[in-house]
């Protein structure tokens, strides 16, 4: 987040060709930024418009919304290098037309030499650059598995899918202001973090309608097309990585890469006023913290007291910083670590969380703790339905902006700083402030916490939205915000993702508001007794809703950044 620079970006922008190149379906130097789109049949939604045009060229071909969106994820990982990725990891929430409840797992995870105390010095204290900048920050990477697993969902043939990434990465594309600023912003740390030339270096300052060429990462990408995951995870790709790790002295090694393995998990599914609520279970904390959050404000009238009004974000905040306090303390990998999961979305617990709430004055992480039991921000998110009544709700990531800012000499891959999202050394924060215990603590093969949180929202089983942002920290926050934003105050999806938003995540002890926050919201909650920090743009939202009838598909992609919207 650190090195993400926002720059505004007219809708209306449009690039045009700058040389001739065949007719290639995709018309990668011609596209524009849609925010808003009303369509009768499939739409997808994402954070760059080329990956959008991807996924809904892929549904108009026959493919369904598994094959648009692992599409729209190559094609990201082309035409949005600070967080579509082939060197990171992510979570994948589909409802398919046949009622199956899809989770992928495809999380990094801890490389096999990988220790507890690996990030602290000989006296004990963090040193958080290891775990942020270069090779040592890297997990071993799960989103070219997570796209395979997810292949037996798809119709079209994987040579189809992959296709447009490949395109984008050999022939370039235009680049936006905004990506323009990002890498500009990022010149320093790709030449101090980096041990062979990359792409994203040039001699002179990128600026918008600049082409960017991948040919490195368009071999890889071509290798992948040939020996599927064996063309990553083993062989040529594999030993680059190996070869990087040694220039750089990380960790990671072939076994690493040829162990990883995905999990299918069991769909997290809870109902909220007889709306069914699809989301990502653990080591996501998201949907836990998601289902605890409505939880708990289920019995409140928040309709009735309005969007935005005071009494609402009060109860709003109150409830998010009860979550992460429990997020702090219980959450982990399942696999690693028993968590009471039962317990913590109990009625009965998020009942007795509540209890010491006053409506009107501020609450207090000092005494509001997590509860008692017996026992990045820069990410990318897609939304996909088609018309069919597949839904899918994928959210993947390096981390931090463009991750470790490590690229794979000879791949052309950005690698993820994930493993700054273990927790270092309990009660020490990591890059978004999150704190935890021994629950997140590193261990050789294990995944670290997430805050990521697709999700799709289902009525009478049938998909109404799918939903999802990037934001680290933030991400639960502003999930459970849309969801309130629709399903409680009935703002329309573009509203529900672009009205400002505001996150409590326990510590530090303070709401956080973008610029545009009403001041007399921000005005009624100090003399509540709440410390407002105003900060910059909060996530950057994907949302499509299904209308009940007609099928009829609004999609909205978020006004904070070049997110883009496409169908048919």
């Amino acid at each position: 987040m650190r090195f993400l620079i926002l720059l505004g970006l007219a809708v209306s922008t449009v690039y045009t060709a700058r040389a001739q190149f065949p007719a290639e379906q995709l018309r990668p130097y011609d596209y524009k930024i849609e925010k808003n789109i009303t369509v009768p049949h499939g739409a997808v939604v994402s954070a760059h418009p080329l990956a959008s045009r991807a996924g809904a060229q892929i549904l108009q071909q026959g493919g369904n919304a598994i094959d648009a969106a692992i599409a729209t994820q190559l094609a990201l990982a082309v035409v949005y290098p600070g967080a579509g990725n082939l060197g990171g990891g992510g979570f994948m929430v589909a409802h398919l037309s046949n009622g199956k409840q899809l989770a992928l797992d495809y999380r990094e995870t801890a490389p096999a030499r990988a220790s507890r105390d690996m990030y602290l010095d000989s006296a004990g204290n963090p040193i958080t650059t290891l775990s942020l900048d270069g090779h040592l920050a890297a997990g071993v990477p799960g989103t070219v598995a997570g796209i395979f697993a997810a292949m037996k969902y798809a119709k079209l043939p994987f040579a189809t899918l992959i296709d447009p990434a490949i395109l984008l990465a050999e022939k370039g594309f235009p680049i936006t202001a905004s990506e323009a600023a990002n890498l500009n912003a990022s010149k320093a740390d790709f030449q101090r973090l980096n041990t062979a030339p990359t792409a994203f270096v040039k001699d002179q300052p990128w600026k918008e309608g600049d082409t960017l060429v991948q040919p490195d990462l368009a071999h890889t990408l071509k290798l992948i097309r040939k020996k599927g995951a064996a063309g990553f995870y083993e062989g040529e790709t594999a030993a680059n990585i190996v070869a990087e790790m040694k220039r750089g002295h990380g960790i990671m090694t072939l076994a690493d890469l040829k162990n990883y393995k995905v999990r299918e998990r069991k769909a997290l599914s809870f109902n909220y006023k007889g709306y069914t609520i699809v989301t990502m279970p653990l080591p996501s904390s998201g949907g836990i913290c998601l289902q605890q959050m409505m939880g708990m404000i289920e019995n409140y009238p928040v309709a009735q007291w309005g969007f935005h009004s005071p009494r609402a974000v009060q109860l709003m905040v109150e409830v998010e910083r009860r979550a992460y306090a429990d997020r702090a303390q219980f959450l982990g990998d399942p696999d690693f670590v028993k968590v009471p999961v039962a317990q913590l979305t109990s009625k009965k617990y998020l009942t007795s969380r509540m209890a010491d709430f006053v409506p009107g004055k501020a609450g207090n992480s000092e005494t509001t703790k997590a509860g008692v039991l017996p026992e990045s921000e820069e990410t990318t998110h897609l939304s996909i339905i088609d018309d069919k009544g597949n839904a899918v709700a994928v959210t993947t990531t390096l981390n931090g902006h463009y991750g470790s800012r490590t690229i794979v000499g000879k791949a052309g891959f950005l690698l993820n700083n994930e493993m700054d999202d273990f927790s270092v050394k309990p009660g020490v924060p990591n890059m978004y402030g999150l704190v935890g215990t021994e629950a997140n603590a590193i261990a050789p093969g294990k995944r670290m916490l997430s805050s990521m949180t697709p999700t799709i929202v289902l009525q009478q089983q049938q998909p109404l939205y799918a939903l999802g942002t990037p934001g680290g920290s933030t991400i639960i926050t502003s999930v459970f915000q849309m969801l309130m934003n629709t399903l409680e105050f009935g703002l329309s999806p573009a509203d529900a993702i672009n009205k400002p938003k505001f996150h409590h995540q326990w510590l530090p002890d303070e709401v956080a508001v973008e610029k545009d926050f009403p001041e007399e919201v921000i005005t009624a909650l100090q003399q509540m007794g709440y410390a407002i920090k105003k900060r910059g743009p909060i996530g950057r939202s994907e949302m499509i809703k299904r209308n009940p009838g007609n099928h009829v598909l609004d999609a909205a992609a978020d006004k904070r950044g070049d997110d883009s919207a496409a169908g048919y």
